[in-house]
């Protein structure tokens, strides 16, 4: 004799059935991401920042000489402006210029500025004294490599203007994916802020500068017929 459920009760289990479901269908949304962010050794990298600014000037004068020459050769290979480029070394402390515009005609930098790195997602966290690099979309980490520097758009940030990023190597294909961009933010100071670090939180993985140094940033590259190369780099221990 088959088992007769009351209207009531029935309604009860079926309630429960569809709680069920979209408890099951929640959480698996909501470890989807942070699954994919447990980092392997392959995914990140680390690189620590000189706490020196001064004693290690001329090397870091050297390694930013070194860094232009490769850059124009890379510009002259693969097609990109052959005036200037942006130059990143993340391996300077976050209180110095870090961020270089470098005229290939005068053989020095033409516009300077504090720039941040990105803070890092939980697995990928960076400090102002050791910074994780990822290509791993949602990582909000930095991504080293060479970049062409693409379309202009409009920011919510900053002076309002961004320039897409697109990654030229494996270290950093995903950048465009990931909304990587170059951008400022009204928080980075104009002058720098050495022996104090920039306060962390500035960047998801974005490059991000100062306003003033974005204004000159953007009148240059508008006058650009060829894409302009911009490289992330640190320097070898």
């Amino acid at each position: 004799m088959p088992i007769k459920i009351k209207p009531l009760l029935r309604i009860t289990l079926y309630a429960l059935i569809l709680i069920t479901l979209f408890l099951l269908i929640g959480a698996s949304y909501y470890f989807r991401d942070r699954i994919r962010l447990i980092p392997s050794f392959w995914e990140r990298s680390h690189a620590l920042v000189s706490h020196d600014k001064n004693a290690s000037k001329e090397t870091l004068e050297t390694s930013l000489r070194q860094r232009a020459d490769e850059a124009y050769q890379y510009a002259l290979a693969h097609q990109f402006d052959l005036e200037h480029a942006v130059l990143i070394n993340f391996s300077i402390h976050s209180g110095a210029n870090r961020f270089f515009v470098w005229d290939f005609t005068k053989q020095q930098p033409i516009i300077e500025s504090l720039v941040a790195h990105g803070y890092g997602a939980p697995g990928f966290e960076s400090t102002n004294q050791s910074i994780t690099f990822s290509n791993t979309p949602d990582s909000y980490a930095s991504s080293l490599g060479k970049y062409r520097l693409g379309e202009r758009s409009w920011s919510r940030w900053g002076i309002n203007i961004h320039y897409k990023m697109h990654g030229l190597e494996p270290t950093n294909d995903n950048a465009f994916r990931r909304y990587i961009v170059l951008h400022s933010f009204d928080k980075i100071p104009t002058d720098e802020t050495f022996p104090k670090y920039l306060p962390m939180g500035y960047s998801q993985g974005c490059p991000v500068i100062s306003d003033e140094a974005m204004r000159r940033v953007d009148a240059l590259l508008q006058t650009k017929a060829k894409p302009v190369l911009l490289w992330i780099y640190v320097d070898e221990p």
